[in-house]
């Protein structure tokens, strides 16, 4: 019997179920991820729409094709969601919202405040 316990244990990732505040952290090093690998893509956008106007013209057909502006909403929402995880983190380093109760609260109101800013932008880009 003492040989089955030394055994390693498999943990399927998806049936273990984390708590808010964890996915609030996962997801805030997610979304910092893909704004920093984001970022040189729209500083190229940037640099061709200041180049002239047929750069500007360029960069106006891209970004007005419906796949674009699909693609647009997701980093306004990894953006928002980045944000508003990094004031509650933020808060918490002055010791505000770091009971259980309180932490969990926050962390809703982090995915709450990153979706309805995310239909606010989709509402204006869609």
């Amino acid at each position: 019997m003492s040989l089955t316990r030394n055994r390693p244990v498999f943990l399927n990732l998806f049936q273990i179920h984390q708590p808010v505040t964890a996915i609030v952290s996962i997801l805030h090093r997610l979304s910092g991820l893909l704004l920093a690998f984001s970022l040189p893509g729209l500083v190229y956008l940037l640099q061709l729409s200041l180049s002239g106007p047929d750069g500007f013209s360029q960069v106006e057909d891209l970004v007005s094709s419906q796949g674009v502006r699909v693609i647009v909403v997701i980093l306004c929402w990894i953006l928002a969601l980045h944000f508003f995880a990094g004031i509650r983190f933020l808060l918490i380093d002055i010791d505000l919202g770091i009971t259980k109760k309180s932490a969990r609260k926050m962390a809703w109101a982090v995915h709450v405040g990153a979706v309805l800013t995310t239909f606010i932008a989709a509402g204006l880009l869609l």
